[in-house]
Formats: structure tokens, sequence, C-alpha cells
């Protein structure tokens, strides 16, 4: 069979970029096709042009230095040496209508008597409920973990699984330790989008995936159709297995029964002499119709101050979700600069998801076909890229 493209990656998130990076890097001529008019997925940093480009992250948030494969790639950019850090302000707890400190929610005498079990107690195959209610005490849970863990992962944490919510790495210690970039964490993807050895396509939608002697043929909506060699989905799972061709029917019941949560977004932006509010990190809400607001304020700007409020779907209208975040801000929504709504969808993953990847991964042996994005081993810019250099390695070898 001839070939257009030795790779063909579909989604163009960090998971896909990632992918075709890895991929690149071994000379493989190399394809990313994305459904929407932009790349990087959740790492998006929507800018305001009318605000001199000020920028607010409405997806992801933070880099670290425990994000070896992330630091590979931007070794490989050229981007390790323009990395900013990030100026340290606190996070607070948004309850019953005012603002109040994390401690305020901890029992310190409950956490006492529990912490010995966080050394002897076992992560794996435990929901986030029944592991930290276990180790740190149920009253801690019920009171701050369980809506600091919701404030992370923008959905409900009891039943998530626990080795998926944080997992321990390795830190680079020439690296700053928290980061960003001056334009916001979308510049590492735009970087990897515009090497010369990975072709972007956007607004791309793909009708249809069939397999095609030893590779693949990929039919697009507009008629056109690719032909390569190996293939990679890099999409969520509910679009995965609507992609999966004949032949993979065991890998798309599995990933079929996997969830997906829905946020809805809300960006705000002010002018700084309007809020008075002192910088922080952000606020992690308590039964409240927003998970987290973050702030902009950890890469300070003497002109504006930005704010993403990450909604529960479906609570409140638009025009409801402006008036509840500026109260909770205490600014008038008349001092609103610029503002956007954004849809985000996040993978709702849940107790025995380790067990499912496994059974994945196993439909998937031998195959030329990989599956990546940030529901295998969880949500963080990391977890996506250690999937998705897994994905690339069993494709294509070392």
């Amino acid at each position: 069979m001839s070939t257009d493209f030795d790779h063909i990656v579909i989604g163009a998130g960090i998971s896909g970029l990632g992918a075709a990076h890895f991929s690149a890097r071994r000379g493989l001529s190399t394809l990313v096709l994305e459904a929407s008019d932009r790349v990087g997925g959740c790492l998006n940093s929507p800018h305001f042009a009318a605000l001199d480009n000020f920028w607010v992250e409405a997806g992801g948030h933070t880099c670290f230095n425990s994000y070896g494969n992330l630091l590979t790639i931007l070794d490989d950019l050229g981007l390790t040496a323009q990395a900013q850090a990030k100026v340290k302000v606190g996070y607070s707890l948004w309850k019953g209508g005012k603002r109040r400190s994390i401690v305020s929610a901890l029992h310190i005498f409950e956490a006492l008597r529990s912490i010995p079990r966080l050394f002897t107690a076992p992560k794996d195959g435990r929901s986030v409920a029944d592991y930290y209610g276990s180790v740190l005490g149920q009253r801690n849970y019920r009171d701050l973990l369980r809506h600091a863990f919701a404030a992370v992962i923008c959905q409900p944490a009891d039943d998530y699984p626990t080795e998926a919510l944080f997992r321990r790495k390795p830190r680079r210690k020439d690296m700053i330790k928290a980061f960003t970039f001056a334009e916001g964490l979308a510049t590492i993807a735009e970087a990897i989008a515009a090497q010369p050895a990975i072709t972007v396509r956007t607004s791309q939608r793909i009708s249809g995936i069939v397999s095609d002697g030893d590779g693949f043929r990929v039919e697009i909506e507009n008629g056109d159709t690719l032909r390569c060699g190996h293939l990679t989905l890099a999409v969520p799972p509910d679009i995965a297995a609507s992609l999966l061709p004949a032949g993979f029917e065991t890998a798309q019941m599995l990933v079929k029964n996997i969830g997906m949560a829905e946020i809805e977004t809300l960006v705000l932006v002010f002018r700084a002499a309007d809020v008075a509010l002192k910088p922080l990190a952000g606020l992690i809400a308590v039964d409240d119709a927003f998970y987290s607001a973050v702030s902009r304020d950890f890469l300070p700007d003497d002109r504006y101050r930005g704010f993403a409020f990450h909604f529960r779907p479906g609570v409140l209208c638009e025009e409801a979700q402006i008036e509840h975040a500026c109260a909770v801000l205490n600014v008038s929504p008349q001092r609103i600069a610029a503002h956007t709504q954004i849809h985000n969808r996040l993978p709702a993953l849940r107790f025995g998801h380790v067990d499912v990847v496994q059974q994945l991964d196993a439909a998937l042996a031998g195959k030329r076909l990989g599956v990546t994005g940030n529901w295998f081993f969880g949500v963080s810019i990391e977890d996506a890229l250690t999937r998705s250099q897994a994905e690339v390695t069993r494709l294509f070898g070392d």
C-alpha cells in the first residue's frame, strides 16, 4: 500500500501533539488532524487583542519540574530557557458565600491520628473517597479534601481511582519547580505544531477509518482520503470508540464505557484597579455552582487581572454565571473588561479503570494503531505525554 504519511495522529491536544513529536523525532513523516480550528485542546490560553493581548489560562494551569516527558520536548524545541517561575500565591475556600482559609476546614487532631496510614495504606484499586478518607480522616475528606480534589479534576472526585489522581514523579532539579510561559501554556502546543517535521491540519472532521492492508485509510468529511502505515487516536474516549475501525471491536467496547465530564469555563478579565481582592492562586468551591476559580495572579500584570471559573454543567446560564462570578470576586459586572466562555471536557475515570486500561492494551498489542489521551494515567499534561510516549514506542520501537 502506498502511504501519504508514515503516521497520522487524530487529535491536536497535548496527547496528540506529543505523539506527533515523538514520532517526528524518529524521522517519520507525521500528520496531525484536528477537528477544531486551533491546536492545544485543554492547553488553551485565550488572548484578548483589545486588552493589549492579555491572556488567561482556560484549561491547564501549571507545569512542574517533575514532568519529564514534557521537559524532554521543551529541550528539543529550545523552550526550556523560556520557562517562567510562577509567583507563589495561595488558594482559599469559597464556602457559604465567603472566602475562608484552607486551614479553617481542616480537623487537625483527626489528621494527626490518621497521617501514619499514609505510609502504609495501599493506593491501588481504591477510590479517592475510600483512600483519603482512611489516611486523613473522614471529616477531613468530607469538609476539605473532596472539594479540593473536585477542584483539580472539575468533577465529583469520590469514585475517581486514587492511582490516577496523583502519581509521584522524579523532579529535575535544574528546572523551576512550577512554571509557565510569557504567553501562556498554549505556547507549548503551538511550538510543537510549528515544527517543519510535523504537518498539522485543523478543521478536519473524520468520517471514517478503514483498515487497509498493513495500514489505514482515513476518510475526511470534505471527501479527502489519506493513507498511513500507523495511526494514533488522541481523542476523548467517546470519540475514539466511534472512530475505531472494524477489527478493533474489543477495544471499542472497552473505550466506549469510559465517561466524560463536561465543564463550562467562564473567563473574566478586569482592570487591576477594579479588583480589590488580594492576589491569590484561586478558590476551591464548597458545594457551589462552580468547582474552582483559577486566577492569572501567578504571572502578575500591572494593567489587568484574569480569572477562569470552572462551572458545573447545566447549573447556571451564562448571564447567571457572570453575576455569580462577579459576586464571588466582589466586583460589579459592569467592570468586566472582557470575557469568554469555553466548553471543556475531561475524562470521568472510575474505580477499576486500571483494569480497563490493561485490557485495552492487550487488545491493541501487535496492532499498528495506538490510543492515547488524558484518560489513561491521569489528566495532567505529563500523564497524557507519558501515555503518548509509551504508545509511540510500542508502535515504532526505541
